[in-house]
């Protein structure tokens, strides 16, 4: 797998601190010129400061790299573009974004408020969508991109006191599993990185030894793969304390059950069936569901035709 980033341009998004700033001190370090964009907020989103991109560029040029900061709020899309022409006019081109910005607004769902919620859905969701309009024009007519959404466990798999991060972040499935569809014929590689890191965003809420062993370099090496040349698409990959897993949503092999009056009772007694993950299988596309229930269908009707 080619690893060299000579030549390529990328922009990573939240990238003042913590583990965006380990995607964009790696990228640099492989060759690429970098856009580290950060609004220099707080962790919940308050406040803004460009002095966090400026000191991640001065490190990437003092070891030799280029490097533009960059302070735009990913929720204000006239700025997300403007952010992309800095990198078009100084460079001429952009291969590779890395959408890592993100906030927290963590409360049960029962005490949140719904602004914490939407704010959170925003950022994630919405500043992904802004950055990800911005250079899709550009990566078609380069024929050439590579998309990194910074997914999660928490929406992977769900987290108490998470609901509005964990709706957003698999969202951001969703938002990679079309736009790797459609990108597909102009090279345009789309993938998700769900990490497992310790940065300021989770200060306090894990022991101070996993802590330690969960350093956002040890995700880095993923990022790297899913932003490289030979990269994969369509792909979930996992990783953090230097492991690394694939998630896949999946769909079970199923049961067919008719239609009818009883089907409510009759797929109540069968659900175990249903549910039995033997023979699951990963969709190409959401008509791969369709495509399983029909021939099903067609399966059962050709038996009923024989018997």
């Amino acid at each position: 797998m080619d690893m060299d980033f000579k030549g390529r341009v990328a922009i990573v998004t939240g990238a003042g601190g913590g583990l965006g700033r380990q995607h964009a001190l790696a990228l640099a370090r492989r060759g690429a010129k970098v856009v580290v964009n950060d609004l220099g907020g707080a962790r919940d989103g308050s406040g803004a400061s460009v002095s966090a991109a400026e000191a991640v560029v001065n490190e990437i040029r003092e070891a030799g790299g280029e490097a533009l900061a960059n302070g735009a709020s990913v929720t204000d899309f006239a700025a997300v573009q403007a952010m992309v022409q800095q990198a078009m006019t100084a460079w001429g081109r952009v291969d590779i974004l890395v959408n890592n910005a993100g906030i927290l607004r963590d409360k049960s769902f029962a005490k949140m408020d719904l602004a914490d919620f939407a704010l959170v859905m925003n950022v994630h969701l919405m500043g992904a969508v802004h950055c990800t309009k911005a250079v899709w024009d550009i990566m078609v007519a380069q024929k050439h991109g590579r998309i990194v959404m910074t997914t999660s466990s928490s929406g992977l798999y769900g987290n108490f006191g998470q609901s509005n991060y964990g709706a957003a972040k698999m969202a951001l499935v969703g938002l990679m599993q079309t736009l790797a569809i459609e990108g597909a014929k102009n090279n345009i590689r789309v993938n998700c990185l769900a990490p497992t890191a310790a940065t300021r965003m989770t200060e306090g809420l894990m022991p101070e030894e996993v802590l330690r062993a969960l350093q956002p370099e040890a995700v880095v090496p993923a990022m790297l793969v899913l932003a490289s040349q030979d990269a994969p698409t369509r792909t979930i990959l996992c990783a953090g304390a230097g492991s690394f897993e694939a998630a896949n949503i999946t769909l079970t092999t199923g049961v067919h059950l008719g239609t009818g009056e009883g089907v409510p009772e009759l797929l109540a007694s069968r659900l175990s069936e249903v549910t039995q993950r033997t023979g699951e299988m990963v969709p190409q596309s959401g008509s791969a569901q369709g495509s399983n229930e029909i021939a099903l269908a067609m399966a059962q009707s050709g038996k009923q035709a024989v018997a």
